[in-house]
């Protein structure tokens, strides 16, 4: 039997429910428990497992993101950088959005941990200047990079050869700063023959070649440092000798005889 109000001696026996009534609500009071919690500010779809967080004032990623999340949208939000193991538990993700944040840092390895479902990371509109291979891992998810502010270099070179970029954003990662094209885009510069990581080792050649002259000047410097200290010293050791008293001759035999004569 089901009870709604237990047996009590001054109410006498408790009312009997319908059994069909006693399992919908022990069915009710599982799904509760059961069911994932979705992030203050966002609003989840269980059934496509999207979580939704446009717009939400968010400053940082979400705790308690639902680990059965497919679709993580975080765009047009406040969020300044991604922590290193920000999305580890979302080993179902396949899209996540974070266009149109003020995202200027990547941890080391932030994106690192996204697991090899992801097939869309949307980066775009952000204020990333400087990112690496070693920030992105192995992902081979379409990627888009525009509209951020780059610094162009030999690792986003790298980078740009290595991440799977969505072909019609391409051109829109612009080099706003950058030894070479300031203003232009990367992959028109590349195309060009422009080579960012050789310009890099000429400027270290550069340096170790400036370094190794300045190094050398100051031996040579150093050598004529010594060597007139030491000339100097001699002179006035020899200048000291001479100031000294000469030795009196003391009278030999060959004085004495010719006194003799």
């Amino acid at each position: 039997d089901c009870w709604l109000i237990p047996p009590h001696p001054a109410l006498g026996e408790g009312v009997d429910l319908p059994s069909w009534l006693c399992v919908s609500l022990l069915f009710s009071a599982l799904w509760g428990q059961a069911s994932p919690q979705c992030p203050d500010s966002c609003h989840c779809a269980w059934d496509t497992a999207t979580v939704l967080c446009s717009d939400a004032g968010l400053r940082e990623i979400p705790e308690g993101i639902p680990p059965e999340t497919v679709s993580l949208h975080l765009e047009r939000n406040y969020i300044r950088n991604i922590p290193e193991r920000a999305f580890t538990d979302l080993i179902h993700l396949r899209d996540l959005y974070l266009s149109h944040n003020r995202i200027d840092s990547l941890a080391s390895g932030a994106l690192r941990h996204l697991g090899p479902e992801v097939r869309l990371l949307d980066l775009s509109h952000n204020q990333l200047r400087q990112a690496n291979r070693e920030d992105f891992g192995s992902t081979r998810a379409k990627t888009r990079l525009y509209h951020n502010p780059w610094h162009c270099d030999c690792a986003l070179q790298e980078l740009m050869e290595t991440l799977n970029l969505e072909p019609e954003t391409v051109n829109g990662i612009i080099c706003e700063s950058s030894v070479r094209g300031l203003g232009q885009p990367l992959v028109k510069l590349l195309d060009s023959g422009v080579n960012f990581c050789s310009l890099q080792r000429k400027t270290t050649d550069v340096a170790m070649l400036v370094t190794m002259f300045v190094w050398f000047f100051m031996v040579i410097v150093y050598v004529v440092y010594y060597v007139r200290q030491n000339q100097a010293e001699a002179r006035r050791h020899l200048e000291y000798l001479k100031s000294l008293p000469s030795p009196r001759k003391t009278p030999t035999e060959t004085d004495t005889l010719s006194t003799g004569f």
